[in-house]
């Protein structure tokens, strides 16, 4: 009877050591930081597909969705908000499907932000860039999806080399960084010619430094894209990469990228 009873209690023992540790482990999530594996092209070069981040939770205070599933319903609004500077990466709460997405701030409230010619206009300003060493990379699939990337210098062969154009872009508060530019003159898309839109209040214009790539506030709602997120949907500041992987399983060693392990954002 005596051994039965120590089982049970030892058993007792590790649900309540588990209990508590996902408690522990749901707080600092919640509280701190939030894990986001980066799964597509649209941040490239900034970031890539693999890459492994730990976002800052602290840094625009908390909102309904900083809980995972958007499960802080009692939070009304921002708790201890502060503002997010344009040029910062963040992690946001799609407004329609609930996705969580990353991109760079562009526009902020009252600003006006248009593409005319794969140009950035802000404040009918053209935002400056300068065009630098192209990057390249191996047209072959990547991470678990198997994405393969597009190429400036397309059609190329699986194992060759894909060249996108790059620039180092400086936004009208100063943060500079860079962008990719995948399309020529002659074929842009709809995403380089846009209306002149207006952010509105309480909300931010993203978009996806691999221009070409990226569904973004570039594009409306109805079409799949993101249009204007609200300040409550931000989940906090992506300010460095932890970990990073180029292979299909985080297993594959040989294709940890290890120059870029705690490479910080900009």
């Amino acid at each position: 009877m005596a051994a039965k009873a120590e089982k049970k209690e030892g058993i007792w023992e590790t649900i309540k050591t588990i209990f508590w540790a996902l408690v522990i482990a749901g707080l600092f999530r919640t509280l701190f930081f939030q894990p986001f594996w980066i799964p597509s092209g649209s941040m490239k070069d900034t970031l890539l597909i693999g890459d492994f981040l730990f976002v800052n939770k602290m840094a625009y205070g908390y909102s309904q969705h900083s809980c995972p599933f958007s499960m802080c319903f009692f939070i009304n609004g921002r708790w201890f908000g502060s503002e997010p500077e344009r040029g910062d990466v963040i992690v946001f709460r799609h407004p329609v499907n609930g996705q969580d997405f990353v991109k760079r701030v562009i526009g902020m409230p009252g600003d006006t932000v248009q593409m005319q010619g794969g140009l950035l206009y802000i404040n009918g300003e053209a935002v400056e860039r300068e065009e630098i060493e192209p990057f390249v990379e191996i047209k072959e699939p990547q991470g678990p999806q198997g994405i393969v990337p597009a190429c400036s210098n397309d059609p190329v062969g699986l194992g060759g080399e894909c060249i996108k154009r790059r620039y180092i872009e400086t936004l009208p508060d100063g943060v500079s960084h860079t962008i990719l530019d995948i399309v020529e003159d002659n074929r842009r898309r709809f995403t380089d010619d846009t209306p002149r839109y207006t952010v509105p209040e309480g909300q931010y214009f993203f978009m996806g430094d691999n221009r070409d790539n990226s569904s973004d506030s570039r594009v409306p709602r109805e079409l799949e894209g993101v249009d204007m997120v609200p300040f409550e949907n931000l989940i906090g500041r992506a300010d460095r990469v932890v970990f990073s992987s180029a292979g299909r399983r985080i297993l594959y060693f040989w294709t940890w990228r290890m120059d870029r392990f705690f490479e910080k954002i900009v």
